[in-house]
């Protein structure tokens, strides 16, 4: 500050000390100065109270030392014009900052100026403490979940936030300035590595904040503040003050909010890793992991569970992650979309993967007699789990309601979508509804003015091969019959039968059409 500039202050001892906070100037020609202060004082003076004998300087420095004082600025003006060696050993002995001022200063002004910048900063952080509060009192009465909160923490306090509950695993995770994989790196190894307190506290080998989150009266999880490499102290009082509110703010939530945050969390997990939002591959595996999910030397699955009408009140999520927590099987399970479960395992090496997704399949069923379990491939490194789980969503998009499933197995895989569930799962595209028309909507104009059924006669003709003597056997018409129905056809259509290709294009027709009226 030019005020205290203009006397030319040199740090005679105490340099390392200099970052002590300043909560106070006193001014003071006393020989006891310590009976009138509280700690945290810059005392100011001109020297001359201080004894002449070694022993009295001592004295002198230990009371100033003892209540804490921040630092000694003497004026070598009236009564020294170099500080005593004692003041000098005695300051560097108790650590306390030791300036020296070379030219007169005016000490009035300096208090006048450092105090109106105390006062300032107290009325500023006064301002803004009353801003958290409110911010945080908004969020409440609004009803805000727990990710709202939890960005709002983020915001305001400029550090990075983590939820977790009481094992270790880290449900929500905001970060500032840091990506997901800095934050949640072997997250539970570093959790436990940090004890659970009482209050809002600065605990741990990392130097987190941490504050508990109740439910009902018992400590739920804790909130977690990171704090960031800097020269700065971790944490200020602003700090403090975002993390309490924001505990407050999450047990309240938690009442309001039915749903447990464990399955909003592995539902959110999900839909962030097959929508690919993650910044990187790094993070989305350090994320996975801090909710619990083993991310090295593990095979993953990918499971689609679509639940058209539950029979059941409770969540079906909630009754299939029980199933897999009785095989002992790692996976995360959530809603995808509304009606589909998506199920994530991570499977040891040598662990078989099928008879896991028939008990999956047996309760779905017995969720909903429609259900449809639906397996993708299986892979080897979570960035392939999103392409692995377009394949489980297409095999039961390809699925029409009431599909009979395959001999020996209660699901579905990707080598099941044939010809007929190709076309059943594009039944929506234009595409495919203009090319069945165009092929046989000639046909079946023709069947519904004359009350006739040619469609049938073609569908016997193209199951027979083009055997016209099975596919009369099987329409239960004589031969003549049959060829003369079969010339009315290629002429409806404009077709050659006997052509092989006609004959496909005509079958890949008849077969959209048949997906087309499937309900």
């Amino acid at each position: 500050m030019p005020v205290l500039a203009a006397g030319r202050p040199q740090v005679v001892t105490g340099v390392t000390s200099l970052d002590r906070p300043v909560r106070w100037v006193h001014i003071t020609e006393l020989t006891d100065p310590a009976s009138f202060l509280k700690g945290g004082e810059l005392v100011l003076t001109t020297g001359m109270p201080l004894p002449e004998e070694s022993a009295g300087i001592q004295r002198y420095v230990d009371e100033l030392a003892r209540i804490g004082a921040a630092a000694l600025v003497i004026e070598l003006v009236r009564r020294y014009h170099r500080p005593p060696d004692a003041l000098v050993h005695a300051c560097r002995t108790r650590g306390l900052p030791l300036i020296t001022l070379a030219k007169d200063v005016n000490f009035l002004e300096v208090t006048q100026v450092v105090h109106g910048l105390i006062l300032g900063h107290q009325a500023e952080a006064m301002r803004r403490t009353q801003r958290i509060h409110e911010a945080f009192t908004t969020l409440t009465l609004r009803g805000a979940g727990p990710e709202d909160v939890m960005r709002a923490a983020a915001e305001m306090s400029g550090r990075t936030v983590v939820l977790e509950n009481l094992v270790h695993q880290a449900l929500i995770c905001e970060p500032s300035g840091a990506t997901l994989e800095e934050a949640l790196t072997d997250w539970e190894q570093r959790s436990r590595a940090t004890p659970p307190g009482d209050r809002t506290n600065r605990c741990g080998p990392e130097g987190w904040l941490t504050a508990s989150v109740e439910y009902q009266g018992e400590r739920w999880g804790r909130v977690t503040m990171l704090p960031v490499p800097t020269t700065e102290p971790a944490f200020g009082p602003e700090h403090l003050t975002v993390l309490e509110r924001t505990a407050m703010a999450l047990t309240v939530a938690r009442l309001t909010h039915p749903t447990p945050w464990e399955s909003t969390a592995h539902r959110n997990a999900l839909r962030d890793l097959v929508e690919q939002r993650h910044r990187s591959a790094a993070d989305a595996c350090a994320r996975l992991a801090a909710l619990g999910l083993p991310t090295e030397n593990s095979r993953f699955l990918t499971v689609v569970v679509d639940l058209p009408a539950t029979d059941t009140t409770a969540r079906p999520e909630a009754h299939l992650s029980q199933v897999l927590r009785a095989t002992g099987i790692p996976a995360l399970i959530g809603e995808l979309n509304p009606g589909r479960l998506g199920v994530l395992l991570a499977l040891s090496p040598s662990h078989p993967w099928q008879p896991v997704v028939e008990r999956l399949s047996l309760v779905a069923r017995d969720l909903s007699p429609r259900a449809v379990v639906s397996v993708g491939l299986e892979v080897d490194h979570l960035t392939d789990t999103p392409r692995s789980f377009h394949q489980a969503s297409r095999v039961a998009e390809a699925t029409p309601p009431d599909q009979p499933l395959p001999p020996g197995r209660s699901f579905h895989e990707l080598r099941d979508v044939d010809l007929r569930r190709l076309l059943y799962a594009l039944r929506e595209d234009t595409r495919i509804q203009e090319y069945a028309e165009r092929r046989l909507g000639r046909l079946l104009d023709h069947d519904a003015r004359h009350g006739t059924d040619l469609l049938t006669t073609l569908r016997h003709y193209l199951d027979a091969a083009g055997n016209k003597t099975s596919a009369a056997r099987r329409g239960g018409l004589s031969r003549e019959t049959f060829y003369q129905r079969l010339r009315t056809i290629e002429r409806l259509l404009g077709c050659d039968l006997e052509s092989g290709a006609q004959r496909t294009e005509l079958h890949v027709a008849l077969t959209a059409l048949d997906m087309l009226r499937v309900h």
